[in-house]
């Protein structure tokens, strides 16, 4: 009996020589001969005849009940059952070859066990017919034991985007299908299947994301035959894939994790294999971006001052967001005329690019390239480039350029390399603000997207692109290879900020996500919150502001100017550390912090988000540290607002204790009030 065995960083994925995964989580050491014969079910009664086996491909003709993994046809002639041919290990992969018993399907299936312990796989199928191929569904489907009992997904809306969301996992599916020719606010964004209970620091778990940007379905199944399964794939349009003889349609690649201490044990392998992908980062620079500062009001004076108080509170990049263009004084025009506005700019961007400059400053531009106003010269030149009916519904006053149009595509490619020939850009603001509500055109949208963000990173290798899509709603693993920065939530009140943070850096490092400084009253929300609070938020990120501070009071912009002092001295630790989550037994109060990967430094965040449930809060128990180091604990940054009559005395001048005594025994807690955040560092002598 022939075994195919990948093992990395603790997890162990198997199968036999049919294709039929026998394991996939911890790892098992060494395999015996006898394994596979051991992994042989009963067969129950009212059953098919033979043990019931786990393919990569399961289908309704090999006794597969449940949801199956293909789904299409021939000219109304089903895809059925695609047996495996063979199967090859090389190093860190398997390929799994397949096809139908008339050959006239083919299928290959690609399996990467990374360094970090991250599982890839995908699917390649082929059409060997004559005829068309309709292809319905192709998902990546994986089992899971009946321990991982309950469930942890994602809604969530317009500025409140990653809100969890937990249940048992029943008899039946549990489905999450996105339709909005982009993730959306309500992605799922990361199915968790774990053992009831599992939090942040424990529990296993076996967890699954589509590395898609387009319509997709994630999924999990509980069978009364008893198996359990989690998946995922593209979701498909009818007739939006018809394989003609020859042709292939290779899924987006599926991410599946496990972890065998918690939701932080999945980031502790996402996030290294992210940044391993990377060339060497370089540092995140401090963004102040115009769009709450300003909004539409452009002006070479207005945003010259406030050019000159980014620079005196340390920002390092300044960015023109919307209204810069040909006719936009609002949202309702002039999207695709992508031509900077003669009335606004008489000389161009020029004037203020070098003032930028000029201050220390590098340049960044806010563009929306695959939308079009109705109200523009290119809907008026070119209705044909606009997806769908002429009657077609509006979305914040705009419809979709149809990047599938080669000429609507090299148009929007020739506009973006003429501005980024003509200015020096550091960076694109890629916005993206309306569902695609077009049925059957997801898939060539979101396939456009990809080749023409390939396209400029090629020519322009040094311009960083921001991923964002009216905030949070198009954050996934698919688009991240051609981004540099996703925009995490368009609300930057501190208070739901807290929470977007939290749950989206599970899946994406921090160093990924734009966390911005808004004003005292968040513009989203209406909610005034201390400036302290606001600080501490957006430390936790890619830092930037959003507010006029050319006119905030000067004690605001020295404390601004601080602040961003110790995110430089920080950001090689936020950026390149362990990210951890405390399980608190109150829901008002959180602690999160980064550790420096050799343990010797760390940085935490003690937030109330509530009132907290005792006059006298839990101890500050901080996970994460080497427990045989000493560490210094001090305070960090602007004092929070406290309500007691002393303090815990450690406060005044820090402690010393051991990583051990700091997790297990921990720290008395400052009296925090609701809407509060106390910073922490904590270094190593040694």
């Amino acid at each position: 009996m022939t075994l195919y065995h990948l093992r990395a960083a603790g997890v162990s994925f198997v199968l036999n020589a049919r294709g039929a995964v026998l394991h996939w989580g911890a790892d098992l050491g060494e395999l015996p001969p006898a394994f596979e014969a051991s992994r042989i079910p009963a067969i129950p009664p009212s059953s098919i005849d033979v043990p019931l086996e786990w393919s990569l491909l399961p289908a309704l003709g090999a006794g597969w009940s449940g949801r199956p993994a293909l789904a299409g046809h021939h000219d109304g002639k089903p895809s059925g059952t695609l047996p495996v041919a063979a199967v090859e290990l090389s190093e860190n992969t398997i390929t799994v070859r397949a096809e139908s018993a008339g050959r006239d399907l083919a299928n290959v299936t690609e399996i990467e066990l990374t360094p970090q312990g991250v599982l890839r796989i995908r699917h390649v199928l082929t059409n060997h017919a004559p005829g068309d191929f309709t292809l319905s569904s192709l998902d990546v489907q994986l089992p899971i034991p009946s321990e991982a009992a309950e469930l942890l997904d994602f809604s969530g809306l317009w500025a409140h985007e990653r809100r969890p969301q937990r249940a048992p996992l029943r008899d039946g599916v549990w489905s999450r299908e996105s339709r909005h020719g982009r993730p959306g606010h309500d992605d799922a964004f990361l199915l968790m299947t774990g053992e009831p209970g599992f939090g942040f620091r424990g529990g296993r778990i076996w967890a699954l994301h589509l590395a898609w940007s387009g319509d997709k379905r994630i999924w999990a199944e509980r069978s009364a035959l008893g198996y359990s399964a989690i998946g995922a794939g593209e979701l498909l349009g009818p007739g939006e894939i018809r394989l003609a003889p020859g042709e292939s349609y290779a899924t987006p690649w599926a991410i599946a994790v496990f972890s065998d201490s918690g939701i932080d044990g999945l980031s502790d392998r996402l996030h290294p294999w992210i940044r391993s992908a990377r060339a060497e980062p370089k540092p995140r620079p401090v963004v102040l971006n115009t769009w709450e500062a300003v909004y539409f009001d452009h002006s070479l004076d207005r945003l010259g001052d406030l050019v000159g108080a980014a620079a005196e509170v340390g920002a390092e990049r300044f960015v023109l967001d919307d209204g810069w263009f040909t006719g936009r004084r609002d949202d309702r025009r002039a999207l695709g005329d992508w031509f900077v506005d003669p009335e606004v700019w008489p000389d161009g961007l020029h004037p203020l690019v070098s003032r930028v400059h000029a201050a220390g400053l590098d340049f960044g531009l806010w563009v929306e390239p695959e939308m079009v106003s109705l109200d523009s010269a290119l809907a008026r030149e070119h209705p044909s480039w606009v997806l769908g009916p002429r009657d077609a519904l509006t979305w914040r006053f705009q419809r979709v350029l149809d990047l599938a149009n080669p000429a609507a595509y090299d148009y929007v490619l020739g506009r973006l390399t003429d501005l980024l020939t003509e200015y020096p850009i550091a960076f694109l603001k890629w916005d993206h603000n309306r569902d695609l509500l077009e049925p059957g055109t997801a898939h060539r949208q979101t396939t456009a997207l990809y080749r023409l963000l390939a396209a400029l990173r090629t020519a322009f290798p040094d311009v960083e692109i921001e991923s964002c899509a009216s905030g949070g709603a198009r954050i996934d693993l698919g688009i991240l290879p051609h981004v540099d920065r996703f925009w995490t939530s368009d609300t930057n009140d501190p208070l739901d900020r807290q929470h977007i943070q939290r749950w989206t850096s599970v899946l994406i490092p921090p160093e990924f996500l734009g966390g911005h400084l808004g004003a005292g009253t968040a513009h989203v929300t209406g909610r005034t919150s201390a400036l302290g609070f606001r600080l501490a938020t957006a430390l936790f990120g890619h830092a930037g502001i959003e507010w006029d501070v050319s006119r905030a009071s000067p004690t605001d912009r020295a404390l601004i100017a601080a602040w961003t002092g110790e995110y430089k001295r920080l950001r090689g630790l936020l950026h390149s550390g362990v990210v951890v989550r405390a399980d608190s037994p109150d829901p008002a109060v959180l602690l999160h912090g980064v550790v420096a990967q050799d343990r010797s430094s760390a940085v935490f965040a003690l937030v109330t988000i509530g009132s907290p449930a005792a006059a006298l809060p839990p101890p500050i128990r901080f996970p994460g540290l080497d427990p045989d180091r000493t560490y210094r604990v001090r305070t960090l940054g602007h004092p929070p607002r406290v309500v007691q009559d002393a303090p815990p005395p450690w406060l005044a001048d820090g402690v010393e204790l051991t990583g051990r005594m700091l997790a297990e025994a921990g720290l008395p807690a400052p009296l925090l009030v609701p809407e509060q955040a106390a910073l922490f560092t904590l270094d190593s002598p040694g």
